[in-house]
């Protein structure tokens, strides 16, 4: 079947969320005289990710809800677990304005999607929250680029799982051969679309020769958006290998 529509990842694959991320967790420790708490700014940042990286695999595989997991992360990170929710909510909205910021897309995100608006359909697959993630792709102004935003959240089944790629395929009433999926995870994104019948494309922005991991069979790779538009012209999946690697 031909591809019809391109499936995307938001976070540092659209938007450069860990330059975000880092600067926002930055000017917040500064603002409230924090930063030296933890050494120096690269040891807090790293304890930030961590601890970001931990409490969100429980959002993913359902032990936690969304909210639940964003205030745990705030009482891991300070070491206060006797935190109250309105404690830990009033902390993280102070980042949160920080973060927002230093909001911005990679430069060759609206480059790409123009390119590829008249051939395909476009749309997100998230596992993350709906409401923050159609605020973050309205203030980057590209939420009218895509016909449909499904989140995790909200779906109750996240990616990897089939079943999440499946109801984004559903909601655009194509079959999962026709969509490709673009993210920056090899596993969660390429390897579970690829696994759930879509294309899987790999977006490896760390251009590393060779990759920084192993590709995923089936896989294909790419080291920025500039690749795409070829790479689906000639999608390969069916036929000779891949010349992206």
């Amino acid at each position: 079947m031909p591809l019809k529509a391109v499936l995307w990842d938001i976070d540092d694959t659209l938007f450069d969320y860990a330059s975000a991320d880092t600067a926002g967790m930055r000017a917040h420790l500064e603002a409230e005289g924090a930063l030296g708490r933890y050494g120096t700014a690269a040891d807090a940042l790293a304890r930030w990710k961590a601890t970001t990286e931990r409490h969100w695999g429980r959002f993913s595989t359902g032990e936690a809800d969304f909210l639940t997991q964003r205030r745990d992360r705030v009482r891991d990170f300070l070491d206060q677990p006797a935190l109250t929710d309105a404690e830990s909510d009033a902390w993280f909205h102070r980042y949160l304005g920080h973060y927002e910021s230093a909001w911005a897309l990679f430069p060759d995100t609206l480059p790409t999607l123009d390119a590829l608006a008249d051939g395909y359909r476009h749309a997100v697959l998230s596992n993350s929250h709906a409401d923050q993630q159609e605020r973050k792709l309205r203030l980057l102004g590209v939420r009218d680029r895509f016909e449909a935003l499904l989140c995790a959240a909200q779906l109750g089944v996240a990616k990897p799982a089939p079943e999440a790629f499946h109801a984004a395929c559903t909601t655009l009433a194509l079959d999962p051969a026709e969509v490709a999926y673009v993210g920056d995870q090899p596993e969660i994104d390429a390897r579970g679309a690829h696994d759930a019948g879509l294309l899987g494309i790999w977006l490896d922005r760390s251009g590393a020769e060779p990759p920084s991991a192993e590709v995923p069979p089936g896989v294909r790779r790419i080291t920025g958006l500039a690749e795409l538009p070829g790479l689906l012209a000639g999608d390969t999946r069916f036929g000779a290998p891949s010349t992206f690697g």
